[in-house]
């Protein structure tokens, strides 16, 4: 199917030649005119896909338990600044402040919530989801926006909409993966003259066969780097959600989402959500270089589980009617369990911290 943002790329490619496949990312989420999160409301069961707060209040309740572990290793510092970057819809913010303000009231009432958001559509429904906190929370359209102070910071989902670059391998290296026209004037795959530089592969027996792709994300790094700079100047830690791989490793993870089903990447610019995995061993070498200490990785499952998911579920199901049950054992299930359609161990959880700090449920020196 054509799109108006289908229509406008494929100008733009007739003007100047193929894109790279970052700048197809970024038009298909950002685009001005006719971008998903400029035009769209993704999020929940009228949108394209559901994120684990929606699910259940369970998963930012365990968010908030793993803050306040945090500010408590940390040695209790007064005047926090408690940030999400890309909120969704609020709703894994104000289950984490209401675990926060039970679990340790002294940490509510001394911090600040600050959202960066860029869409004022989302921050619209933000304010709505936690009109209860007053003027608590602060907006920001950019990370650079933040005032200073000691930061307990969560990005779940963010990662994976961050633009990556696409290297094909052929006869003569790897090439960049690029968006240009086929005969018929359909978007198509084409390869570009950039080039990657073999050091930056990582290390495997033999050559990897011609076709295997290799992504890089220069834009995630700097993302990383800018939370690992503000760990240093203000000390906290940070707890990024997202799905992707432990390990670094060769493979094309270019999805598209659309009404809750997968979408040829190129089928419908503008109207499906564009995403990858992210590779959490590149995220957590780019934290050590940047000096922040990593506190660990853990499948999301296992960090839900070893927070006690399990018996804040069995907990809010007590007194429950059978069918209430059923879809709290259900949530459960779908955030910490694994196999087709569950998240536990597709999803990934990475804490960095600064000063060194060791917290739950992370082992020192994991």
């Amino acid at each position: 199917m054509t799109t108006a943002l289908a229509d406008k790329i494929k100008s733009l490619i007739l003007a100047g030649g193929p894109i790279s496949v970052t700048d197809y990312f970024a038009l298909c989420l950002a685009d001005p005119e006719h971008g998903y999160y400029r035009t769209r409301n993704p999020f929940g069961r009228a949108g394209d896909f559901i994120t684990a707060p929606e699910i259940s209040q369970l998963f930012g309740e365990m968010i908030g338990v793993f803050m306040v572990l945090a500010w408590q290793h940390h040695g209790e510092p007064a005047d926090v600044r408690l940030v999400e970057v890309g909120p969704g819809r609020g709703t894994m913010m104000a289950d984490m402040l209401r675990v926060i303000s039970r679990l340790a009231p002294r940490l509510y009432e001394q911090s600040t919530v600050h959202l960066v958001e860029t869409s004022p559509r989302l921050q619209d429904v933000q304010r709505q989801t936690l009109v209860s906190h007053g003027d608590k929370v602060h907006w920001h359209e950019s990370f650079d926006e933040l005032p200073d102070g000691f930061t307990l910071l969560a990005a779940n989902e963010l990662f994976d909409a961050i633009p990556i670059r696409q290297f094909v391998k052929t006869p003569s290296g790897f090439r960049e993966r690029m968006v240009g026209l086929d005969a018929d004037d359909n978007l198509a795959f084409t390869l570009g003259v950039a080039t990657l530089d073999p050091t930056m592969l990582p290390p495997r027996d033999g050559s990897p066969a011609d076709g295997t792709v290799y992504e890089i994300s220069p834009a995630r790094e700097a993302v990383a780097m800018t939370i690992c700079e503000r760990l240093k100047r203000n000390h906290g830690t940070a707890l990024i959600i997202d799905y992707g791989h432990m390990v670094t490793g060769f493979g094309d993870t270019l999805q598209a989402v659309r009404d809750h089903k997968f979408d040829p990447p190129l089928a419908s610019p503008g109207l499906a959500d564009l995403t990858s995995h992210v590779d959490f061993e590149h995220l957590a070498r780019c934290a050590l270089a940047a000096g922040v200490h990593v506190n660990g990785c853990l499948h999301q499952g296992d960090f839900l589980v070893a927070l006690g998911i399990e018996e804040r579920a069995s907990s809010l199901g007590r007194d429950k009617d059978a069918r209430t049950q059923r879809d709290i054992v259900e949530a459960v299930q779908r955030l910490a369990g694994s196999g087709e359609g569950m998240m536990g161990e597709l999803f990934k959880v990475l804490a960095l911290s600064s000063p060194t700090i060791s917290v739950l449920p992370f082992k020192s020196g994991n």
